[in-house]
């Protein structure tokens, strides 16, 4: 299977570290020189196609990652052919947007990687569901299909819990350190609780609120931090900070 990229920025040019590190062949991967592209091409002996069309021309799986103002222009015109598929990673551009500047019947998809895909550790929401797409996602770690593109929108303001859960992480070491704890030892020991956090919900059939019912001892430390974080109002605002995201991917 022969892959294009369309805009090898930041995260594309992860994925396709991702996807070479997952065994795909470079000989297999398209791209234009723009970008990351190039920097790519000379790690990895990848081969730069002169432009998009050529991009589009030789590959049988596309995959989009331009800023989402930029996917439609980015895909129209191009010299498409029946059995290809186009892969979008443009947050907020619906499929019936893309479909409407391609050929009829050109299957589009949409997904949500991260950039942990470089540690084959970003939870990637495809839609809609298809086992072939799955199984090329799987590279960038776990793949969680939807069966309709209200979930996807709904799914995507995880994308940007991703980065507010770093800034937490930042804020907790930041705090350890000025408090006397060395660098080092506070970022990781910030960055591993709140993976093992997730690890303790993901890995768990138990429901979130007993989880956390089970760690908070009554007048335990954890307890305190809860009651502190209520008082400031945390939880209304992070619930008001999605909203806000999935206003603005509905365009608003």
């Amino acid at each position: 299977m022969i892959l294009g990229v369309i805009g090898v920025g930041h995260l594309g040019a992860i994925l396709v570290e991702a996807l070479l590190d997952a065994g795909h062949p470079a000989t297999d991967l398209r791209m234009t020189a723009r970008g990351k592209a190039a920097g790519l091409a000379a790690r990895h002996g990848l081969t730069l196609a002169p432009d998009t069309a050529a991009v589009v021309a030789g590959a049988d799986v596309v995959i989009l990652t331009v800023r989402p103002k930029d996917a439609l222009a980015a895909v129209a015109g191009l010299p498409w052919r029946a059995g290809q598929k186009l892969i979008s990673a443009c947050a907020g551009v619906p499929v019936a947007s893309l479909a409407a500047v391609l050929p009829a019947n050109l299957p589009v998809y949409r997904i949500m990687p991260l950039t942990a895909a470089a540690q084959k550790a970003s939870p990637t929401t495809l839609f809609p569901a298809d086992p072939a797409v799955a199984g090329l996602l799987a590279a960038f770690g776990p793949v969680v299909q939807l069966a309709t593109e209200a979930q996807f929108e709904t799914a995507t303001v995880s994308a940007a819990v991703y980065g507010w859960v770093q800034r937490l992480v930042q804020v907790t070491a930041d705090w350890s350190v000025a408090q006397g704890l060395p660098l080092d030892a506070a970022r990781q020991l910030a960055a591993l609780t709140t993976v093992a956090a997730g690890r303790n919900i993901a890995d768990s059939p138990l429901p979130m609120d007993r989880l956390l019912a089970e760690l908070v001892t009554p007048g335990g430390i954890t307890e305190k931090g809860l009651h502190v974080l209520d008082a400031h109002g945390v939880i209304p605002a992070w619930t008001a900070a999605c909203d806000a995201v999935q206003a603005k991917l509905a365009g608003g």
